[in-house]
């Protein structure tokens, strides 16, 4: 045998396309030739391949090897591809019977000792491995004959909880690469030792509510504050805290975690998928809380790099990413957000590619009135003059507020307040609200109120006639733009939801009016 075939799979965004290895050898001076838009992590493979082969007890092929990497116009990175061109170099040398590789798919970096080690990207080949077996489900005209049994994935043992989360996809651990050639010989049937790879048992999410260390009864007092967070979690709004230092700003937006609704399955696994490509330790099922430092750059928040890796606003997929001190912020870092808060997604564009990164995630934002931090709050404490505190809030632009669906100013609480007022509702009590608004939400549309489409919201709240003279008079004295409209109508439509109405009248109309 002088050929072979192996299959694999690239890692591109969240995608994870199909690579096929192709090994031919052939005669002439021994050499070794990787082809198909390798970069630099690929092309090293050769020498660790070289070794992994001899210090795994194999002979490496004294001959001319061609590699090829198809599709050759996809270009090819990560260590992930070492183990595929392994197997493939054995099975083409004749040391592996080629005949079973059709029914495997390989991902895995290899170690000089012939070691395998955990690569990034693991649950995003799972997930691609099942989508094609559901494509191919769509081809085959209802043949019930067809086998769409999907391929076997192989993966590092430090990778198999991660890409077993998949349900549907037989996934195999080993540790090194001596363990899958035994698997392999086994399956063909030229070895009868019982050293089979043994699947991995599917981990699925744990059924019960998380657990929270942060909870929402360390609030005390704050009662408009504490309303505008519920209608956030209940609605999926965005929402802005300005207040001076101390007023508990940070303290409310560390609570969202704990009163926002579960994770279904498939969003859990797309969470996942994106901490995994973005090689980032995640709680699978936990909703994401990402807290950024104001000194942060354009680049880790959105996503980019040479080779695109997801930024902040990914890693906050369906959840809520948090940026405190917001006028302390880049302005240009800032005004990156404006398009991924309408669009949901990120599309970072190179050369010859583009990658797309999920961006659904909810900005939760605070800051402080003006530099020092105490304008407005009766305590003459500020010093700061007018044009001080215009050039302060004028760091934050109009087009960016225009996007933020709720504004809540949390005012100072007096010490006395502090030390009588008795504990808040905990977050069980009020998740318990934002779960049947959100119910609601869902058998209605399928989708939550911050997502809905300005035709979607005409047909979710229409508005009778004293509503609509309410919005006439509001747009009048607020100078609200199209957007501002639409939002005021998503934040009424979820204040509705809480309270169990099938229509938005004024007292909801006009509480969504005051968080603009």
């Amino acid at each position: 045998m002088s050929f072979a075939q192996v299959f694999t799979r690239s890692v591109v965004g969240l995608h994870a396309p199909n690579v096929t290895v192709e090994v031919h050898l052939s005669q002439g001076m021994p050499a070794l030739t990787i082809v198909g838009l390798p970069e630099a992590s690929v092309r090293e493979s050769k020498d660790r391949v070289r070794s992994a082969i001899l210090n795994s007890g194999f002979d490496f092929p004294n001959r001319r090897l061609t590699i090829n990497l198809a599709p050759a116009d996809l270009p090819k990175d990560g260590a992930r591809l070492d183990l595929p061109i392994a197997i493939s170099m054995l099975a083409a040398s004749g040391q592996l019977d080629e005949s079973v590789l059709g029914e495997y798919e390989f991902i895995g970096e290899l170690a000089l000792n012939g070691e395998l080690r955990a690569v990034t990207g693991a649950l995003a080949v799972a997930r691609a491995i099942k989508a094609s077996q559901t494509l191919g489900a769509q081809n085959t005209n209802d043949n019930a004959n067809e086998n769409l049994a999907p391929r076997t994935l192989i993966v590092p043992k430090e990778n198999a909880i991660e890409a077993a989360k998949v349900a549907g996809v037989t996934v195999l651990a080993a540790e090194t690469l001596e363990q899958v050639c035994r698997h392999l010989d086994v399956v063909s049937g030229i070895s009868n030792d019982k050293s089979q790879l043994l699947p991995v048992i599917t981990h699925t999410p744990d059924a019960k509510p998380h657990s929270y260390a942060l909870d929402l009864a360390d609030v005390k007092g704050q009662h408009h504050a504490r309303r505008a967070l519920e209608i956030a979690a209940a609605g999926g709004h965005s929402l802005l805290f300005t207040g001076s230092p101390g007023s508990g700003k940070t303290l409310m937006a560390s609570r969202l975690p704990s009163i926002l609704p579960p994770l279904s399955d498939e969003e859990a696994l797309e969470v996942a998928s994106i901490y995994s490509v973005a090689g980032a330790e995640y709680e699978f099922g936990v909703r994401p809380f990402r807290a950024c430092h104001h000194t942060i750059s354009a680049v880790a928040l959105v996503g980019g790099g040479s080779k695109p890796k997801p930024g902040e606003i990914s890693l906050a997929h369906f959840g809520a990413l948090f940026l405190d001190e917001l006028p302390e912020f880049d302005r240009k870092t800032l005004e990156v957000l404006r398009q991924p808060i309408e669009s949901k997604e990120i599309i970072i564009s190179r050369a010859n590619s583009q990658v797309r990164f999920p961006a659904n995630f909810q900005l939760v934002a605070a800051m402080n009135p003006c530099p020092c931090g105490y304008h407005g709050d009766g305590s003459g404490r500020c010093h700061c003059k007018p044009e001080q505190v215009r050039r302060y809030q004028d760091k934050i632009s109009g087009p960016l507020l225009d996007r933020i669906d709720l504004h809540i100013h949390v005012p100072a609480m007096p010490i006395d307040e502090l030390q009588t007022a008795p504990a808040g509702e905990s977050s069980e009590v009020v998740r318990a609200r934002v779960l049947a608004a959100r119910e609601r939400q869902m058998a209605r549309q399928n989708k939550p109120n911050s997502e809905l489409s300005p035709s979607e919201i005409d047909k979710v709240a229409p508005l009778g006639d004293a509503e609509q003279q309410l919005l006439r008079v509001a747009q009048a004295r607020l100078n609200l733009s199209a957007r501002s409209y639409h939002r005021v109508l998503r934040v009424a439509r979820t204040i509705a939801d809480l309270a169990g109405l099938d229509e938005i009248g004024t007292a909801q109309l006009a509480e969504a009016l005051s968080y603009r």
